[in-house]
């Protein structure tokens, strides 16, 4: 059966991989062209880390730098007001938190949604292709120039701003500019930018270089956040194996494994500012270089010495649209920023596309004809919707400022979490594998994950 995919961003592309597997002939249609960076930097937490290793994809190779904790630092004195320690998330919950650059992360998932070697039919990506509408009977969905295409089924995975939402619904449900912190300013800055400086030099040997470090101004309603991204592949690479990993035990002999060697610090200033809630998010869009100094206004020298650092600087507005009731209609479904936007604060909204696109290939594996995909699409959404929900609503707020408002709808009351450490567990632990295999064997009994699903690849994804 073939699947139509509206959009080839991270949750469009996990479909894609998850379907392929899963035996599903895929066709994704983007809107962009595909041939340029986007964005910045992004979190891979413990809970799709863990997935992404077993589709086959390589950190290493696709230049991810692990965490070493969570730092909350103060923005006037620089002095450190508490961490916690990221040395045993693999024991934990069976995987790491990475941090990598957007187009990385996105290039591999590219890789392993069309490479020709590996499980299933290599999925199609078709750009410049954006869809202007859909229909829930055939399901189809029209492209800007009148291409008419149809599917046996049909998923709206291009962000918040998709018209699938309309069409599920059956209404309008647009984005509001989010009432705790509305504005976020992205900006990366080279890690040798930063060391030629006395001024700035400190921000690659301390805490910054470790892992996310937040410098919070509570009473400003602003934050300043920043972890190292772009893992420094030339040192890596020169090593020959299999000491590579030595290589760097030797360089920084108390910090086992390669925290120091990036390129690249990724840097976010979480704030408030008047904005059009009607304008689109612009990656790419650039802002004076004043505006994020003004932003920081206040925060210690060294902090401001570091954002003057900034090349390019981009600016999008934070919307926030509360969850939704339906994530599907028919044999056409919602996922990732579509069904879910999140504002950055917990670093889950990549990660929670995954976890969709993950479960859809899933759920639908064994699937015999197109009547029964409505009924596995209901499964989809019974098993992600409340997960998603609570961690969308606990997005609105930072790990400092723990709220619990609004979770009663979606957990039960034992389950809701009222410390940090509650949040890591419910975002970090939740298994997804195991959630719809338990969901699917009562439907069916003698189901199975796809053959090769996770097995081995022959082709090592490197982003």
């Amino acid at each position: 059966m073939e699947v139509a995919i509206a959009g080839a961003g991270i949750t469009g592309l996990a479909a894609a991989i998850s379907l392929r597997r899963s035996g599903y002939k895929v066709n994704l249609y983007e809107r962009s062209s595909l041939n340029h960076e986007v964005g910045a930097a992004i979190n891979v937490p413990p809970n799709v880390s863990r997935l992404l290793v077993r589709w086959g994809l390589d950190p290493v190779k696709s230049r991810f730098v692990k965490s070493r904790g969570l730092f909350f630092v103060s923005p006037i004195t620089l002095e450190e007001q508490s961490s916690t320690i990221f040395d045993n998330h693999e024991e934990l919950y069976g995987g790491n938190i990475y941090f990598a650059h957007r187009v990385d992360l996105h290039e591999a998932l590219k890789k392993l949604a069309t490479m020709k070697d590996g499980p299933g039919i290599p999925a199609t990506i078709h750009v410049k292709s954006p869809v202007v509408s859909y229909d829930l009977e055939e399901p189809s969905m029209s492209l800007a120039d009148g291409t008419l295409i149809t599917a046996d089924l049909v998923i709206a995975a291009d962000g918040i701003h998709s018209i699938g939402v309309n069409s599920i619904l059956g209404r309008s449900n647009p984005p509001e500019p989010a009432q705790q912190s509305n504005c976020c300013y992205r900006f990366l800055i080279s890690k040798a930018d930063l060391e030629a400086d006395t001024e700035t030099r400190f921000f690659t040997q301390g805490l910054p270089s470790l892992g996310l470090t937040i410098y919070p101004d509570i009473p400003g309603q602003r934050r300043f956040i920043t972890y190292p991204c772009r893992e420094y592949v030339h040192r890596l690479l020169c090593a020959p194996p299999p000491f590579q990993r030595i290589y760097y035990v030797n360089l920084i002999p108390t910090i086992p494994g390669p925290f120091f060697a990036y390129e690249v610090c990724n840097c976010a200033i979480i704030c408030n500012k008047e904005l059009d809630k009607n304008k689109t998010e612009d990656w790419q869009a650039s802002v004076p270089k004043e505006e994020i100094l003004e932003a920081l206004a206040g925060y210690h020298p060294g902090i401001i010495a570091v954002a003057k650092k900034a090349t390019e600087q981009g600016r999008w507005p934070l919307l926030y649209r509360p969850p939704i009731s339906k994530w599907h209609k028919g044999n056409m479904a919602l996922a990732g920023d579509a069904a879910h936007p999140m504002l950055p604060n917990l670093g889950q909204g990549g990660a929670q596309g995954i976890e969709d696109g993950l479960v859809l290939g899933l759920v639908l594996h064994g699937c015999t004809a197109k009547s029964e995909i409505s009924e596995r699409l209901a499964l989809y959404e019974k098993i992600r919707r409340n997960r998603a929900a609570s961690i969308q609503v606990l997005s609105n707020f930072g790990l400092d400022e723990t709220s619990t408002t609004g979770l009663e709808e979606y957990m039960e009351g034992e389950k809701i979490p009222s410390t940090m450490e509650d949040i890591l567990q419910l975002t970090y632990g939740g298994d997804m594998v195991e959630e719809t295999t338990k969901a699917m064997r009562e439907l069916q009994p003698s189901w199975n994950l796809p053959n090769a699903y996770f097995g081995e690849v022959a082709d090592p994804v490197m982003g």
